[in-house]
C-alpha cells in the first residue's frame, strides 16, 4: 500500500482524537510504547501488518493512515516547484517537500492553494484572450460602437460647424444625434454584460455548438440511457433536454444521440470495457477485436462511464477532438491539461490536420503541450470519408484525434514528441515554423 513519511503523524493524530495514551496503543496492537514513539515522530517505517493493526485500533481504514488527506496538498506543492522551473535559486528540494509539510502545514497549505489559483487564474486569461480574439459576439459588438459612434461624431460636426441650417434639418440631425447616442449606450451595455456574464461562466453560449457541448459535458459523455436494450428514442431525448434552447443546438444534439446508439449497437457496453481492460484503451487492437472501424472506436472510449460509475474510470482520462475537411473543430470532448480553443484555429501541428491531410491512414504520435508545466499525450489520429459521394460530388472527409494520458502506454513517456500548443494565438512556443500570428502569452512562460 502507498504511503507517505507521514504515517506516524496520522497515526498520532488519530490517537489524540480519541483520547488515548500511547501506552494504550502501543499495547493493543503489541509494540512499546518507546517504539510507538519513534513511529508517530516518523522516525520508523510501519508496514502493512502492524499499519492494519493500527487501522483496526483506531477504528480507520488503512488508507486513511497510508495516504492521509495530504495527498493533494503534495501534488499542489509539486506542480509548484514544476512551474517554477529555473526561476527560482536554488530550485525547490523536491525530496523534502513530506518534511516541509509535516513541520509548516499551514504554510504548505497557503502554498497549494495559492498554486491551484494561479493556475485557474492563468486558465482564465487564455479562454479571455481567445475569446477578445475570436469570439463573433464581441467582433459584432464593437463594430455596431464603432458604428455608433462614427454616427455620432459625424452628425455632432455637422451641427458644430454648420450656421445656417435649416431648422426643419437641424431638428432631424437633433433626432438622428439622439438615436445614434441611444444606440450607442444600449451596445456599450450590451457588450459590458456579455463580458460580465463570460468571466462569470453564465449560462450564455455563442454557438449552438458551445451549447450542444455543454449539454454533453453535463451527462459526462457518457449516456447511460442509449446503452440499454429498450433505449429511449434519441429524438425523445432531445425534446427533454431544456438546456438545449436553439433549434441548431437541438440538430446537434440529435445527430450525436443517432451516431452514439448505432455505436453502442456496434460495441456493446459490457464487451468493450472488457477487451479495454484487457487489451488496454489502444483504438487499433480495439477495432481489431470487433471488427469495427477506427471513428466508432474512438467515440465509444470517449463516452465510457467516467469517475462515480461503479469500477470504470477510463471515460475520464479520454479526450476526443473532431474536425471537418476546412479544420474546424466540430466536436470537443476536453482532457486535463489538453486546451481546446474556444474559437478560431488549432495548433496546425496537430496530428489531427496530419491525419486530414492523409485520409485512411491512421496515426500514432506523442504530442508534448506547452505550458509552464509541458505534458505529454498519446496520440492517435484517424480520417475517413464521412459518407460515399457519388459520382461528380466532392469527397466530404472528417478526421480525429484521440487524446489519452501518455501513461497509457510504457513507451510514450521517453518516446520522441511532437511539440505543440492549443492555437497560436494563445500559445507560447517561440520559433515555430506553423506559427500564424504572435503569442498573446509568450512573455513569462
Amino acid at each position: 500500500m502507498p504511503r507517505s513519511a507521514l504515517t506516524g503523524t496520522r497515526i498520532r493524530e488519530r490517537r489524540l482524537a480519541r483520547g488515548l495514551r500511547q501506552a494504550e496503543l502501543a499495547r493493543s496492537v503489541g509494540v512499546s510504547a518507546s517504539y510507538l514513539n519513534l513511529i508517530e515522530h516518523n522516525r520508523r517505517r510501519v508496514g502493512d501488518e502492524l499499519l492494519n493493526r493500527f487501522a483496526r485500533a483506531l477504528g480507520v481504514q488503512p488508507s486513511t493512515l497510508a495516504e492521509g488527506a495530504e495527498t493533494a496538498v503534495i501534488a499542489g506543492l509539486r506542480e509548484a516547484a514544476a512551474r517554477a522551473g529555473e526561476e527560482v535559486a536554488p530550485p525547490p528540494e523536491l525530496d523534502r517537500i513530506e518534511e516541509f509539510l509535516g513541520r509548516f502545514p499551514g504554510w504548505a497549505g497557503l502554498l497549494a492553494v495559492t498554486q491551484a489559483r494561479v493556475a485557474a487564474l492563468e486558465q482564465t486569461v487564455e479562454r479571455l484572450a481567445d475569446s477578445m480574439a475570436h469570439d463573433p459576439q464581441i467582433s459584432g459588438a464593437l463594430h455596431e460602437l464603432l458604428s455608433a459612434a462614427a454616427a455620432v461624431r459625424s452628425t455632432a460636426a455637422i451641427l458644430a460647424e454648420t450656421d445656417d441650417i435649416e431648422p426643419e434639418w437641424r431638428g432631424r440631425f437633433h433626432r438622428n444625434l439622439h438615436a445614434d447616442s441611444v444606440r450607442l449606450a444600449e451596445g456599450a451595455q450590451a457588450l459590458v454584460a456579455y463580458l460580465d456574464a463570460a468571466a462569470a461562466e453564465a449560462t450564455g453560449f455563442a454557438t449552438p455548438q458551445e451549447e450542444f457541448e455543454a449539454w454533453l459535458a453535463r451527462q459526462g459523455y457518457h449516456l447511460a440511457a442509449l446503452e440499454a436494450e429498450t433505449a429511449p428514442a434519441p429524438e425523445a431525448m432531445v425534446r427533454a433536454a431544456p438546456e438545449l434552447a436553439s433549434t441548431a443546438s437541438r440538430a446537434l444534439a440529435l445527430q450525436h444521440l443517432r451516431r452514439y446508439l448505432r455505436d453502442a449497437r456496434a460495441l456493446p457496453l459490457a464487451p468493450f470495457l472488457a477487451a479495454v481492460e484487457r487489451l488496454g484503451p489502444d483504438p487499433g487492437r480495439l477495432a481489431r477485436q470487433f471488427g469495427a472501424g477506427l471513428p466508432a472506436v474512438f467515440r465509444r472510449l470517449a463516452g465510457l462511464p467516467g469517475p462515480g460509475k461503479p469500477g470504470q474510470r477510463r471515460g475520464a482520462q479520454v479526450g476526443l477532438v473532431v474536425c471537418d475537411g476546412a479544420g474546424a473543430l466540430t466536436f470537443r470532448k476536453p482532457i486535463a491539461g489538453f486546451p481546446l480553443p474556444r474559437f478560431g484555429a488549432a495548433c496546425p501541428v496537430w496530428p489531427l490536420y496530419q491525419a486530414l491531410a492523409r485520409p485512411v491512414t491512421p496515426i500514432r504520435a506523442v504530442v508534448e503541450m506547452a505550458g509552464r508545466v509541458a505534458q505529454r499525450f498519446l496520440v492517435f489520429a484517424y480520417c475517413q470519408p464521412v459518407e460515399p459521394a457519388g459520382f461528380d460530388m466532392p469527397q466530404v472527409h472528417e478526421a480525429m484525434m484521440l487524446l489519452l494520458p501518455a501513461e497509457a502506454a510504457a513507451d510514450a513517456a521517453d518516446a520522441p514528441a511532437v511539440p505543440a500548443g492549443p492555437g497560436c494565438r494563445i500559445c507560447p512556443r517561440e520559433g515555430c515554423p506553423a506559427r500564424r500570428e504572435p503569442s498573446l502569452l509568450a512573455e513569462g512562460f
